[in-house]
C-alpha cells in the first residue's frame, strides 16, 4: 500500500486517513468546454456515495474468485475503480498502478514491472470510450478483450527492454572490466548505476561504500568510456547520469496525464 501523503490530495496527511473528493466530478470529453456541467460525458457516484461504492470494491478485491483469472480481474478492478472515481485528482495513476499491484498481491507477478500507462496513452481515444461503454450498456466483453491485449502489448514491450538492458550491462561491463582499474571500484559504481542511473558522486559513495575520491576517479573513467555524463553543466552539486541506459527506459515508458476530463 502506498504510505499515507504519497497521494495527495487524497490522503489527510494529519491524521493518515484517506479524503475522498467532497463535491461532485464531471469528467468531460477532449475539447469539450469543462465548464458546464450538461457536457460532461458521465458524473461518478456523489460524495455521500463514496464510501459506500468504495465498500463493494474492497469485498470484490478480496473476494475469493478462483474461477476467475487474475488478469481478468484486474480488468474488472479498473473499471470499478475509475468509475467510483474517488480523489479529486490522482484516480487514473492511482488506478493504473492498482492493476500491477493487484497482480503482484495475486502472485501473478514477482515483481512490479507491467505498467500500463503508455498503452492506455497511446489509446486514449479507445480507452475512455470503452470504459464509458461498460458504465452505459455493460460492454465488459469489448474492455477487457482491450485490456488483455493490452497486457500482452506491454508485457512484450518490457521483456525486450530488459533484454536490451541485459545486453547493455554486459556490454559496458566488458568495456570497463579492461579500464585499467585493479580495485574493482569502476565495476562496483557500474553496479550502483544500475539501481540509480542519476545520482550524485556523495550518492555513489554512500551506495557503494567507496571513499569520494575513489568514486570521482571511477567515475572519470565510465566518462572518459562514455557510460556516464554529467548533466548539470555545474562544478559543484554535479550530478551524473548513466545516458545509455537512461534512453533505453525511456523510450519504452510513458505516462497518461490527469486532465480534468479524465477517467
Amino acid at each position: 500500500a502506498a504510505r499515507p501523503g504519497a497521494c495527495q490530495p487524497g490522503w489527510d496527511v494529519a491524521s493518515a486517513k484517506p479524503r475522498w473528493r467532497e463535491k461532485l466530478r464531471y469528467l468531460m470529453a477532449p475539447k469539450i468546454d469543462n465548464t458546464r456541467p450538461g457536457n460532461a460525458v458521465y458524473v461518478p457516484p456523489p460524495p455521500q456515495l463514496i464510501t459506500y461504492a468504495l465498500d463493494n470494491f474492497e469485498k470484490f478485491l478480496h473476494a475469493e474468485t478462483s474461477d476467475m483469472p487474475p488478469l481478468i480481474k484486474a480488468g474488472l478492478l479498473h473499471v470499478q475503480f475509475e468509475t467510483i472515481h474517488p480523489f479529486l485528482d490522482g484516480n487514473g495513476r492511482i488506478g493504473r498502478l492498482l492493476i500491477t499491484l493487484f497482480l503482484c498481491a495475486q502472485g501473478a507477478m514477482r515483481e512490479p514491472l507491467l505498467y500500463l500507462s503508455l498503452y492506455f496513452k497511446e489509446h486514449r481515444a479507445q480507452y475512455y470510450q470503452l470504459l464509458q461503454e461498460v458504465r452505459e450498456r455493460g460492454a465488459w466483453e469489448a474492455w477487457l478483450e482491450f485490456f488483455l491485449d493490452g497486457v500482452a502489448e506491454t508485457a512484450n514491450a518490457a521483456f525486450e527492454t530488459a533484454s536490451a538492458a541485459t545486453a547493455l550491462f554486459a556490454d559496458d561491463r566488458a568495456r570497463l572490466a579492461n579500464s585499467g582499474d585493479p580495485t574493482g571500484s569502476v565495476l562496483r559504481l557500474h553496479e550502483a548505476f544500475k539501481t540509480s542511473p542519476i545520482a550524485t558522486a556523495a550518492a555513489f559513495a554512500k551506495m557503494t561504500g567507496l571513499t569520494m575520491p575513489t568514486v570521482n576517479i571511477a567515475i572519470e573513467k565510465m566518462r572518459a568510456a562514455g557510460i556516464a555524463k554529467e548533466i548539470t553543466g555545474k562544478r559543484r552539486g554535479r550530478v551524473f547520469a548513466y545516458e545509455a541506459y537512461l534512453s533505453l527506459l525511456g523510450s519504452s515508458a510513458g505516462g497518461l496525464p490527469e486532465k480534468p476530463g479524465a477517467a
